[in-house]
């Protein structure tokens, strides 16, 4: 059209014009790639600051973000802004538009800033450990700890010592429910992230911390007490200005407090482990060891590096373990005859054996469609979230500016129809339909590429030994006296239940 309107001197002025449409594009902020216009965060859709404000604290929004990105969906679609003070962030939910994202991530991806996280750590001189490092610094640990935590057959060595967790966690099951006239273990939960700690401490130390003793050491209570307050401070931390601590210092002062226990905890445990080892070459005795710790400080880490690597693979063990663990006998208990063919898979390979190992596992379909189902309604992070911090990049026909602030949506996209008919139902079968192939971006509960959850597997084949013993030894029935109202999930930094889950254990 403007090509038509203008002449110069009887010539073409095609290149005066191109030139015009480029800089009215770029006056407009947009850009075109392979001959398509690319919009920009202007035009992207989103709520106000103030609307968003007052979703987050008017309306519990802080405690519901997984709900906040289902109604996201519905009101703006797969991709939308939200500010909140100077941050601004661009949910992504939709898993062709999340691969887009983890595509172009870059050599050292970095996840979002856990600010507090990080602000806590400097103010105190600790050193970064996975969950909070970023680059190089975070590659070398990565390195090193994927080597005896991401490969199967250095997983497969801790069932050992993970099974004789699973043994005393059976006891202690044994012991509550005797203490309860109708064989009740009420907050199964509780009891699950004990189990959990305990387990990530035997792989991490080598040692046991009692916390599924009759009476749970007191440090070890007081441990656990700060890994819960600590996330629940997380956000609330997060979302407040520095200056308004001078006028509230309570949540930043606990926050603190919670983790200085954490990192003192583990300092203490790794401390005892150097010294009895010094003490043994001291003897002349020889000196090797399967434990994490024993890995990291072989390798010429800093010490406070060591630490915080250590104090943080502690606390990110246990949620992980707790909340599946707590889903999966929830949802067994309310569907008996998946719990009944799940325990049938589990005795067919056990035969005679009462003790599962690794090898056991692998074979064992429904064992893992079960936990795959569970972490799909229920995934321990319901939101994940990338920085690209050294360039431009393009997703869902948008241009987003370096460090900008991502969000994966992993509730939304697991609870999109389209991906998973009858989204809400607890359906483990549909991962075992051989004709049925899901998008590799729509579950992602343990993330994808470098930044996934390098605990995954240790954290798998712990939930897989428990639940094949306890399937053994009980049978799941759900609270007779209870309420009958399904249990939610709430967002707790980590995603959890909203609410006590009370079960009965049945001896077989």
């Amino acid at each position: 059209m403007l090509q038509q309107a203008f002449k110069v001197s009887g010539r073409s002025a095609y290149p005066l014009i191109k030139w015009m449409e480029k800089w009215a594009e770029s006056a407009a902020g947009s850009r075109k790639i392979d001959g398509h216009r690319m919009k920009t965060l202007k035009e992207m859709p989103g709520p106000t600051a103030v609307k968003f404000a007052w979703d987050l604290f008017a309306r519990r929004g802080l405690s519901r973000l997984h709900e906040m990105q289902l109604e996201g969906v519905k009101r703006y679609g797969p991709m939308w802004k939200a500010s909140f003070g100077p941050i601004l962030t661009v949910h992504v939910a939709e898993p062709d538009l999340i691969e887009q994202v983890l595509r172009q991530e870059g050599h050292t991806p970095i996840r979002s800033e856990i600010s507090s996280w990080k602000e806590y750590r400097k103010q105190e001189s600790h050193g970064y450990g996975l969950l909070t490092a970023e680059g190089e610094e975070w590659q070398e640990v990565r390195s090193l700890l994927g080597k005896h935590m991401l490969l199967p057959k250095e997983v497969q060595a801790y069932d050992v010592p993970l099974n004789a967790v699973v043994d005393d966690l059976i006891s202690k099951l044994r012991l509550l429910r005797r203490q309860h006239p109708r064989g009740l273990v009420p907050d199964i939960a509780s009891e699950f992230y004990r189990f959990g700690l305990e387990g990530i401490s035997s792989v991490l130390f080598e040692s046991r911390i009692g916390c599924l003793d009759p009476v749970v050491p007191t440090e070890t209570d007081r441990f656990i007490k700060s890994i819960n307050t600590m996330f629940v401070m997380t956000l609330l931390t997060m979302a407040m200005p520095p200056w308004l601590r001078t006028l509230f210092p309570k949540p930043w002062d606990t926050f603190c407090q919670c983790w200085d226990y954490m990192f003192q905890f583990a300092k203490d445990h790794i401390d005892k482990r150097l010294i009895e080892e010094a003490e043994k070459l001291a003897r002349g005795e020889k000196v090797e060891g399967r434990y994490l710790t024993y890995f990291l400080t072989r390798t010429g880490l800093p010490m406070k590096t060591v630490y915080s690597n250590i104090t943080e693979l502690l606390l990110a063990g246990v949620d992980t373990i707790s909340c599946s663990l707590s889903w999966s006998l929830y949802e067994l208990s309310r569907h008996p005859e998946v719990q009944a063919s799940l325990r049938e898979e589990v005795l067919s390979v056990m035969g005679d054996r009462r003790v599962p190992g690794a090898a056991d596992v692998a074979r064992m379909p429904l064992m893992k469609a079960v936990i795959k189902e569970i972490l799909r309604l229920y995934p321990i992070i319901a939101a994940n979230a990338r920085v690209i911090a050294d360039k431009d990049i393009h997703v869902g026909g948008y241009i987003l500016p370096k460090n900008t602030l991502i969000t994966l949506c992993h509730f939304a996209t697991s609870r999109n129809a389209t991906y998973f008919p009858n989204p809400d139902e607890f359906q483990p079968y549909r991962w075992l339909k051989r004709d049925k192939c899901y998008h590799p971006y729509a579950s992602v509960p343990f993330g994808v590429g470098k930044r996934s959850c390098i605990g995954r597997r240790i954290a798998e084949l712990e939930i897989y030994l428990a639940l094949a013993q306890i399937l053994m030894q009980f049978d799941i029935k759900p609270d007779p006296e209870g309420s009958g109202a399904a249990v939610k999930p709430m967002t707790r930094t980590l995603l959890v239940p909203e609410t006590e889950i009370n079960l009965r254990f049945i001896e077989r």
